[in-house]
């Protein structure tokens, strides 16, 4: 049935806890007693049922028992699902957006890259039925704020039903207090989803044993000595990249060019080119660069250009409301002047993939291609899904088209950038999918609580 809408009213005298409904209604929801437990994000409480003549699709709760639950007394629109054998009714999704960010005192907060995202996310849930809000998880049960009236606000709020982790941090998520935090969610049964970031080499491992993938991934070994001499060997260009990094940063490319080698690092910007006269040379002039740091060696794949630049796509894949993959976004990501990473937050720019593609190709040529790369992402994403632990809802998938038209996976990432690629406040249809699946986890939730 459509989300119902809970409307706050005066308590009036005494202290029992009461809501108001329309006959329709109580009929809708296949309601059988007046006196019925009601839920909302993890309490439960007695409430009696006064039917009276009012709109059909409205609920009326007195301020007392927006108290009772720790939400604002502002109206929400939320779904229902009543359980006969339990005589329950269950209201939401309330949902929790973790992530880290600096609290400057009375000042209001600001959520780093996807502080407009997380806007997007509250008009998008709003919209559907539910209730976000956002927290850092040392105050996990303690404070979030939620958006109201063009501000985020800080209040003690309902456990949530489900969590979205965007945190910014890997460091962040190998430490202690986050792993307690996990800990909690584990003990009170709320499920948490794009659970951690991936590590490149994890990734490499997951889908370079699936046979049929073999052709569409390029060669890739942890840096040591050794490798790196086998690497040089057989390729023209190769690329050194942290197993961590994360937004094209910390990368190095090396090419034979004559007698000579070039190395190229996105570390600095404006790029800087050394030359390495010899071989010999070059694992001795890398290794203090990578500052002790887990590296992987890849294969440089010779990929299509727009206009002499550097150029990738971004496929945006998530799990619908049916627990199924679908791709929400494909961008080409064009590198900046004198870049060799395409990502935006290197002064990358995006353009849509048949633009890009049409330089090289026919549009039905180009049409084919992208088609190729989004079945080729979303059989990715289900094998990283199945092989990962914990619950993945989404995932960014980079693939690089080469000069005979082929794709190659490039990377795998669990926390893609939410930056606005046109500057317009709109839910975009990733933002819809993310509100889809957390609605389903929460109300999935919902019913196996319930039921055991």
């Amino acid at each position: 049935m459509p989300p119902i809408t809970i409307v706050p009213i005066e308590a009036g005298i005494g202290t029992d806890m009461f809501a108001q409904m329309s006959s329709q209604l109580f009929k809708q929801l296949k309601l059988e007693k007046q006196q019925i437990k009601v839920s909302i994000g993890k309490k439960m409480v007695k409430v009696n049922l006064r039917i009276v003549e009012m709109t059909p699709n409205e609920i009326h709760f007195p301020e007392n028992l927006f108290q009772h639950f720790c939400l604002p007394i502002q109206p929400y629109k939320f779904h229902s699902i009543y359980k006969k054998e339990m005589n329950s009714l269950f209201f939401g999704p309330i949902i929790g957006l973790v992530t880290d960010f600096k609290n400057k005192g009375n000042h209001e907060p600001h959520f780093g890259s996807i502080h407009n995202f997380c806007e997007e996310l509250h008009h998008g849930i709003t919209d559907n039925g539910g209730f976000l809000y956002v927290f850092s998880y040392p105050n996990f049960s303690v404070e979030g704020y939620y958006f109201d009236a063009g501000l985020w606000k800080p209040a003690g709020l309902p456990l949530p039903d489900v969590i979205y982790n965007r945190i910014h941090s890997r460091r962040l998520e190998f430490g202690k207090e986050y792993q307690s935090f996990r800990q909690r969610l584990a003990e009170l049964c709320i499920p948490i989803f794009n659970d951690r970031f991936l590590s490149k080499w994890e990734v490499h491992e997951h889908l370079i044993h699936e046979n049929h993938l073999h052709s569409y991934i390029p060669d890739t070994n942890i840096f040591t000595k050794d490798n790196l001499t086998a690497f040089v060997e057989k390729y023209e260009t190769i690329f050194i990249k942290p197993v961590h990094g994360s937004q094209g940063r910390n990368i190095f490319k090396l090419q034979k060019e004559n007698s000579h080698f070039s190395l190229e690092s996105s570390v600095t910007s404006p790029l800087e080119k050394q030359t390495i006269l010899s071989f010999g040379e070059i694992y001795g002039h890398l290794k203090p660069l990578l500052n002790n740091r887990i590296y992987i060696i890849q294969q440089g794949i010779p990929l299509l250009t727009f206009q002499s630049r550097g150029m990738d796509y971004r496929i945006l894949c998530h799990k619908n409301h049916e627990n199924n993959w679908d791709v929400t976004s494909v961008v080409a990501r064009i590198s900046a002047e004198n870049e060799f990473v395409s990502n935006i937050a290197r002064g990358g720019e995006i353009m849509t993939p048949i633009n890009a593609l049409k330089e090289n190709m026919s549009i039905s040529e180009a049409k084919r291609v992208i088609s190729q790369m989004k079945d080729l992402a979303i059989e990715t994403a289900m094998i990283i899904e199945r092989k990962t632990s914990g619950i993945t809802g989404e995932l960014g998938i980079d693939i690089g088209i080469d000069r005979d038209a082929r794709p190659w996976i490039i990377e795998v990432n669990s926390k893609p950038s939410k930056n606005f690629e046109d500057g317009q406040m709109k839910i975009r249809p990733s933002a819809k999918a993310i509100i889809q699946f957390c609605t389903k986890l929460a109300l999935d939730t919902t019913s196996e609580m319930e039921d055991s």
